[in-house]
């Protein structure tokens, strides 16, 4: 149910999303899927679905490249430049196929379209601390950019314990926590307070009661970024969980585009989207 003492949900409520509140999606995929039906797959797709949802800007990494390191260019890059200001792209990792050498310099040629990197060690089954994502890793230090992990309760992979160890070793990068180390909130929620180049994010998180007013109340919401997994869920679905929650209109204007707004300006002032604003 929609809070009713909340004035903001009553303005989402009545005109689908005020003016002055707006969203920044910083976890979305994009492009087909084998065997599944996903409506809103295409650029053109996903910008109705923002256009509707007062989405200025989403940030995603294409399943295409997720899967085929030689298409990083054609199903990330290229969709960024074709839609400027709609979306930035995280250039997706694979471990043992990702060239170190050219992603950097695809990175670097192309500042105003990527925001960072996208590592999923459970779909790839390597563990975030190994070697394979070393000289990665590095870099994020480095050049303190962002990277979105897919990090999950209990995995092996990128549970808790594999993200804590990067988080100390790397301390210059940026580790937005992809699902917020889904059902294993309380241990998640006391490693991300604790480490400062750690952002929580709510992808897949708004499926649970009382897991958004976790975060608030261990975290903060000024270090808790909005996320969808677009096309995989509705928008307008984790919209309606965070004005639905138990917290403040100010926590929500926060998760919905105020830390999205600081974190775009403070590490990429050259992008895209900053420019365009």
């Amino acid at each position: 149910m929609i809070n009713r003492d909340s004035g903001l949900a009553r303005e989402f409520w009545e005109s689908r999303a005020p003016g002055d509140c707006y969203i920044l999606d910083f976890h979305a995929h994009m492009h087909n899927l084998a065997s599944m039906y996903l409506p809103a797959f295409s650029p053109e797709l996903m910008i109705e679905v923002m256009q509707r949802c007062n989405t200025k800007l989403t940030v995603f990494c294409s399943h295409m490249a997720m899967a085929y390191a030689e298409f990083e260019e054609g199903y990330n890059l290229n969709v960024a430049k074709r839609f400027p200001g709609h979306f930035l792209a995280y250039h997706a990792v694979i471990p043992g196929r990702t060239d170190f050498k050219a992603a950097i310099a695809r990175l670097e040629a192309n500042k105003a379209y990527y925001l960072g990197m996208k590592m999923h060690a459970d779909t790839d089954q390597t563990p975030l601390t190994s070697d394979a994502y070393k000289p990665f890793m590095e870099y994020l230090d480095a050049n303190r950019l962002p990277a979105l992990l897919h990090t999950w309760g209990g995995s092996k992979y990128d549970g808790v314990d594999e993200v804590a160890t990067i988080a100390t070793r790397y301390p210059g990068a940026i580790f937005i926590c992809g699902h917020s180390f889904h059902d294993d909130w309380k241990n998640g929620a006391e490693l991300i307070k604790n480490h400062p180049n750690l952002i929580a994010e709510l992808t897949a998180v708004m499926d649970n009661r009382g897991a958004i007013e976790l975060l608030c109340a261990e975290v903060g919401s000024e270090r808790i970024l909005f996320g969808t997994d677009v096309p995989w869920f509705d928008t307008h679905h984790g919209v309606g969980a965070v004005l639905s929650a138990d917290i403040t209109d100010d926590d929500r204007r926060n998760i919905f585009y105020r830390n999205g707004e600081k974190l775009l300006k403070q590490l990429h002032k050259d992008n895209i989207y900053v420019n365009r604003a």
